[in-house]
């Protein structure tokens, strides 16, 4: 309850909030409450929506706001007697007033236009470096694919625009036999050829969509254009269906480098690994930025599909997914043998998803307590009031909240998160969720409640930001620093105690804390804030922005990736068959493991240091950190071999049974379909692995296991 005492803990006070989170409880869907004419009933001064955590004075004449402390008038229509208890007798019939998260049917007032119908617009790179790389055939399979399955029908609108060194459109009119092209060579001034068949209604243009779709592959497989339009072509896309809204696709293979919006080739390896490295991780050109502000506000989100094999500034790129809602899909020197599975996951995903439109989110909180930071994928309108043009299950916010006060009297802190938006089926309702967390005198109670989960996945929020500003090494030593001050000042060592002064005589780390510095140390060793100059700003910036927009559950497996012990597996799990050496013969493994490698959305089978990898301590091994300067095979580099690992046909009752439950597994973190998704690789060098296991701050990394050992 005392600014003073949280700040003492040196714990951040936060919450993660997915406002459209599937509801797995049993009882099915959140529950939808329509108030009708009557209108819903709120706080008159802070707005808060009616909720369980309310309190009723004057036999429930009127009801006290749990957020502000205003006593309202309760209207007549709503009214009831109160119990003996102080609650209201109709309490369990009114899922508002007993269950946490509730869904209000919104009026007329919340609309500021009719609500629209979805619209998905593919705006496809069809330049020489996407058709070489298969990307275009690859997309256009799985768009075909997943047409009927687009939500919204039979209201759902599509549009298509192609570009390389000039910008296509697309007439879909349902009359039509075949689709018209429309070539724009003009990229100072886009203009659309033929505005009203650009955006088409799917079920009554579907055969034509299917033949652009079926074509676009062909059409351009022998396209010499190599240079790349995408602002203009951006700009098409923003004139076709902005006066709508929707979901905007991008697919792109290269470096922007024609037209408005076109970048420079900024990568400097010798800026890698230096104190000036978070120069390449932040945007120089501010055109992508302005527009996805400008999306925004016209409810489009962007989904950013890049294929690069060189360079592309993602740091610039990203802009568009960041302040729209969207997310950014990495498929680096793409090539659909080993990348296409993944890739049909995904985009299926992106396309199929459950997904609300026009959201705007709010969160509140009792008074007294302020929030200070948003974390995520938005754009902030004001102070507080999150602009989401489109909202999904996947999509996760972390906050932060402050004390404006030294003395909170409130016995319970009450926090809402209010999320109005439009259904795919021209709906407009208002998902409330509630949260009150009982407020504590007494310092190890407030420790003892924590979850480590929540606040690593904070903590590496807080330590992207410091990374994008200051640099990788702020980033890595703010981490280590948090995790000492938090464990120093919860096992009563003060701040100004010194690692390695008296630890014998420490008390153990709290229940709540024992996982804090292990995941601290993997969390400075994860690739968004990795050392060295392996990481190359593109993949860097990719990973920066998927831990910027995880769940709990995600971030958890995220920094602490599982490891999997093929040898101490039951025969019912299924086991790999016997692999073979170079001249054929079977190697035989006493012990192997699969570690779960989310840089490659893969399953990297570890044989070569089976007898390393049951080590406790793999830091300590003499010569391992000499592992890591050994080549890779030249099967590694033979694209045939490469592909014949990847596929693993040796290994089927592996594959068959192992890989699916990982997949079942991360699909229950992610949201992602399961199979195809997670890959299997051979590993003969094990370069990868080993570095999960390598310190990047040895005297730092040593004091923060030994307080690990003090549990």
């Amino acid at each position: 309850n005392s600014a003073s005492q949280s700040a003492a803990t040196k714990l951040p006070l936060g919450l993660v909030c997915a406002p459209m989170a599937l509801d797995d409880h049993p009882d099915g869907d959140i529950d939808l409450v329509n108030f009708g004419s009557a209108g819903i009933v709120r706080c008159k001064r802070c707005r808060t929506y009616i909720n369980p955590f309310v309190s009723w004075v004057e036999n429930g004449r009127r009801w006290r706001c749990n957020m502000c402390g205003m006593v309202n008038e309760v209207p007549t229509a709503y009214f009831c007697h109160l119990d003996a208890d102080g609650q209201r007798r109709d309490r369990e019939q009114r899922p508002e007033l007993c269950k946490g998260s509730v869904e209000f049917v919104a009026p007329g007032e919340y609309m500021v236009r009719p609500p629209q119908p979805p619209v998905y617009f593919f705006v496809i790179d069809v330049s020489a470096q996407a058709a070489q790389n298969g990307s275009v055939a690859a997309a256009c399979a799985t768009i075909r694919r997943c047409l009927s399955d687009l939500p919204g029908s039979p209201r759902t609108q599509v549009g298509f625009v192609t570009y390389d060194s000039t910008v296509h459109f697309y007439n879909l009119k349902a009359s039509l036999s075949q689709p018209q092209c429309y070539v724009v060579s003009d990229l100072a001034d886009v203009f659309l050829p033929c505005p009203e068949d650009l955006l088409v209604n799917l079920q009554e243009s579907r055969a034509v969509v299917e033949a652009l779709l079926e074509s676009l592959p062909t059409m351009y497989a022998q396209n010499p254009a190599a240079e790349s339009c995408l602002g203009p072509a951006l700009m098409g896309a923003y004139r076709a269906m902005g006066h709508v809204g929707g979901k905007l696709v991008l697919l792109c293979s290269s470096l922007p480098s024609a037209g408005e919006g076109r970048l420079k080739h900024r990568e400097n390896p010798r800026l890698l690994g230096t104190d000036q490295e978070h120069r390449l991780l932040n945007a120089e050109e501010g055109w992508y930025k302005t527009k996805a502000v400008e999306f925004s506000r016209l409810q489009i989100t962007v989904e950013l599909f890049l294929f690069a094999a060189q360079y592309a500034d993602l740091a610039a790129l990203q802009d568009l997914p960041k302040y729209t809602a969207g997310r950014t899909y990495y498929y680096p020197a793409f090539r659909p043998p080993r990348d296409g599975a993944r890739l049909d996951a995904e985009l299926a995903r992106c396309l199929t998803r459950p997904v609300v439109f026009e959201a705007v989110m709010r969160v509140r909180a009792t008074r007294g307590l302020r929030i200070t930071n948003f974390y995520g994928n938005y754009f902030i309108r004001g102070s507080d009031l999150l602009a989401l043009p489109n909202c999904s299950p996947e999509h996760a916010y972390a906050l932060e909240l402050a004390y404006e006060e030294q003395l909170m009297t409130a016995q319970v802190i009450s926090v809402q998160a209010a999320l109005l938006y439009t259904s795919s089926n021209g709906e407009r309702r208002i998902r409330v969720h509630n949260l009150a967390v009982p407020v504590t005198t007494i310092i190890q109670e407030y420790i003892n409640s924590i979850n480590i989960d929540v606040l690593c996945n904070i903590m590496a929020k807080q330590a992207l930001d410091v990374a994008t500003k200051t640099g990788l090494d702020f980033a890595r030593t703010r981490i280590f620093q948090n995790a000492a001050d938090i464990l120093r000042a919860c096992r009563g060592g003060g701040a100004q105690a010194a690692y390695g002064v008296q630890q014998a005589q420490q008390p153990a780390l709290p229940e709540a804390l024992q996982l804090l510095p292990l995941y601290s140390m993997a969390l400075q060793k994860n690739v968004a804030f990795r050392g060295g100059n392996e990481v190359r700003p593109d993949e860097r910036c990719f990973f920066m922005m998927l831990l910027a927009n995880m769940s709990v559950d995600a971030s958890r497996c995220f920094v602490y990736p599982r490891m999997f012990s093929l040898h101490a597996m039951p025969d019912e799990a299924g086991r790999p068959a016997p692999e073979l050496g170079e001249e054929g013969e079977e190697e035989e493994d006493d012990d192997e493991q699969d570690w779960e490698d989310w840089e490659d959305d893969e399953l990297e089978r570890i044989g070569t240091v089976s007898g390393i990898v049951l080590a406790e301590d793999l830091s300590s091994v003499p010569g391992l950190a000499d592992l890591l300067e050994i080549e890779y095979e030249e099967e590694d580099n033979d694209p045939e071999s490469y592909d014949a690992i990847r596929t693993m046909t040796c290994l089927v009752p592996f594959v068959e049974e192992i890989v699916p439950l990982v997949d079942l597994e991360r699909g229950r973190v992610m949201l992602s379909p399961p199979p195809g998704l997670l890959n299997l690789a051979v590993v003969k060098r094990e370069k990868v692995f080993i570095r999960g296991y390598l310190p990047e701050n040895a005297a730092g990394m040593e004091w923060l296991r030994c307080q690990q050992q003090k549990q």
